[in-house]
Order: structure tokens, then sequence, then C-alpha cells
């Protein structure tokens, strides 16, 4: 049996004829940046997340950049980060200027450990990026009250948690702006880069709107300087299209968690990630921990037997070259420098059948067991 990671070629055919009809009405009219696709999608988002305003972007990056400009970090700011998260929600803070302070991990839920941020605030710090990793949401309750105490703007990158949902509250509705990623293997993936920023700021959705096109929102008029962060008509269409099936494809996201929370429990050796009470996990990937000296050899005798898997972030941000400037060492971060030499992607997205979760669940299970 054949196991893939992530099988979009399925999903595209259940929606091709969608496709193909809203792709033929934007090369029909020549009308392929930031028209009726875009203006559309930004509505649908932002009422299936119940926030106030949306701004499409070219991506999940951009939008992250785009938020932290708009909020004023610059250089002299420090900004909290966790340490376990794809390198471009540090990016988004360096490329203001100001520094990204990185916080270790929760060891149960890969979220940013609540306990490890106060001993990481200074009198610099001005914010602080709670990423709800691979899904769920980070404990937002307790990280926005430390918020408040302590007066930090919180941008929430939920990049990989569409429709995840904390204590009944949708992500993207707990802080003053929160971004989306719409790469192609996201929950709501287009057939390109695209992102979103979203938030319930008039005053701060206004001056976003500007600095998505060149600081104005007249053409030939610039009231201050801008980027280009556009979303073209052809993601915006794409994504329009998905959008109505996303509440059903995360249902059986969960559905295929639940399935592998049942088959692998109880297999020695093997880690399940574990759900933070309040947390609507909506499960971007189902990521275990194993021994790291048999993870290369799991993941090989999986795919000897027709399953792909995954790894994320392998190499932590702080032992990255790009951030050696930061003085950062190993062991500065137990807990993230561990996980990423243990953690394992197994295949996760709406398209995968019963029978193929309980085939990589046989195979696991005769793996750990030999």
């Amino acid at each position: 049996m054949k196991v893939p990671f992530l099988d979009l070629h399925s999903q595209y055919l259940e929606i091709k004829d969608e496709i193909q009809a809203a792709f033929d009405d934007i090369l029909r009219r020549t009308a392929f940046i930031s028209g009726k696709y875009v203006e559309r999608f930004e509505k649908e988002f932002g009422e299936a997340i119940q926030v106030g305003f949306c701004l499409a972007t070219s991506s999940g990056t951009d939008a992250l950049h785009m938020a932290t400009w708009a909020l004023g970090l610059g250089p002299g700011d420090e900004v909290l980060v966790p340490v376990n998260t794809f390198i471009a929600t540090a990016e988004a803070v360096s490329f203001t200027g100001a520094r990204p302070v990185f916080v270790d991990h929760d060891p149960e839920t890969y979220n940013i450990d609540v306990a490890k941020i106060e001993e990481s605030i200074t009198p610099k710090t001005k914010a602080i990026i709670p990423v709800h990793l691979y899904g769920q949401p980070a404990n937002m309750e307790a990280i926005a009250e430390i918020a408040r105490w302590r007066n930090l703007i919180i941008i929430e990158d939920a990049c990989q948690a569409h429709l995840a949902r904390f204590n009944g509250t949708t992500v993207g509705n707990f802080g003053r702006a929160a971004v989306f990623s719409f790469f192609p293997g996201k929950n709501l993936g287009a057939y390109g880069d695209a992102g979103a920023v979203v938030t319930n700021d008039q005053t701060l959705y206004e001056k976003m709107r500007r600095i998505r096109v060149h600081g104005g929102v007249e053409k030939d008029v610039h009231e201050m300087i801008g980027h280009n962060y556009r979303m073209s008509e052809f993601q915006a269409a794409v994504l329009s299209v998905k959008l109505p099936h996303l509440r059903r494809w995360t249902a059986r996201r969960q559905q295929v968690a639940e399935m592998y929370r049942r088959l692998l429990s109880g297999i020695e050796g093997v880690t399940l990630p574990s759900v933070l009470d309040g947390a609507e996990h909506v499960y971007h990937l189902f990521v275990i921990r194993v021994p790291a000296e048999r993870r290369d050899a799991f993941r090989s005798y999986l795919a000897e037997n027709g399953i792909a898997t995954g790894l994320q972030y392998r190499i932590p941000i702080h032992l990255q070259k790009a951030y050696a400037h930061l003085n950062y060492r190993r062991g500065d971060f137990p807990v993230a420098e561990r996980s990423c030499n243990e953690v394992v992607s197994l295949p996760m997205c709406p398209m995968l059948k019963d029978s193929q979760v309980e085939y990589v669940c046989e195979k696991t299970r005769s793996f750990f067991s030999s």
C-alpha cells in the first residue's frame, strides 16, 4: 500500500471544475491582481474566523512582516519568539530591525512554554509572537494575561492553524494582529504562495492596507513608504473555492488524528502529541516522538513499506547560521534541541482513507515490537 504524506492531487480532483471555472473567468477578464476574487476571499475568510478585518497578502511571511512593520517594531526592541517554529516567525522580527528573543517550548504541546516567558522579558521587550504550531493553539489566555501585565503587543502566528480555537474563540482574535499562510500544503492551501493578516483594529487595518500597496490606497498617491504584498487573483480564486470545504476537511483531519491516537496508544517508544485543555487542534501535522537513535531506521522502515513521513524544524532557530549573531549556544533550549532529534510527522490530510491510517499504525507497531 502507498500512503502519501499529503495528497493534493486527490483534493484537486474533488474541486477541479470549480477551479477551472474561476481561472477561466480571470483569464477572460484579464484581471490578475487584487480584484473581485481577492475581495471575496478577504470577506469570507474574515467571516470564517470571526474577525473584523482581513487583508490578503502574497505569502504568510509577507503577512508577518507587514504586521510587525505596521505595529511599529524596530531597532532597540525585543520580541519574544518560540524557538520551535519555522524561521519566518523570527525573520519578520529581524526585517524590522528588532531582535528576536527565543523561548523554549512546552514538551507536551510543542508550543511556547508559558512558564518561561516571564524570565525572557526585559525592559526592551515590546511584543510576543505565539505560534499555534502544527495546528494546536498556544495557551492564549495565559499569554494574554502576561501581555496585559507587561504591556506587550501580541501578534499571533496562525500560519498552521486555520479554524483552530481556544476556549471557543477562533485563533486570530487574541492579539493586535494575526497572520495566516496559505502555502499549498497548509490546511487551507493555495496553488502557490499566499497569506493573510487579520485584525479587529480598524486603524491598524488601514495602515496595513497602505503598506500592502506601496504606501497608498489610491493610484499614484503614496502616503508612506510601503511595499508590494498583494495576492494574485488566481490564488484568491483557489482559496475561495476551497474555503467552503475547510470545515469538512478539518473534521476529517481530526478523525484521522483520533484513529492514530487509538491505534498507536501503548506502543513503547512512541510518544503521541498532547492537546492542551480548551484547545481545538486542527492537525496541520500529526507529530509523534520516537527515540532519537531509532528515528532514521523507523522512517526508512516506513518508506520501504510505501509510507511517506516528514521532519519539521530539525535544526532549532537558535542553532541556525542565520542567527549566529545572537550568540545563542547549544544547550540554551534543551527541550527544543531534544525534540528536533525525536519528532516524526506521520501522513496527515483529509484524503487519507481509514485503511491507509490503519496500515501506518500497523507498520509502526511492527517496527517498535521488533
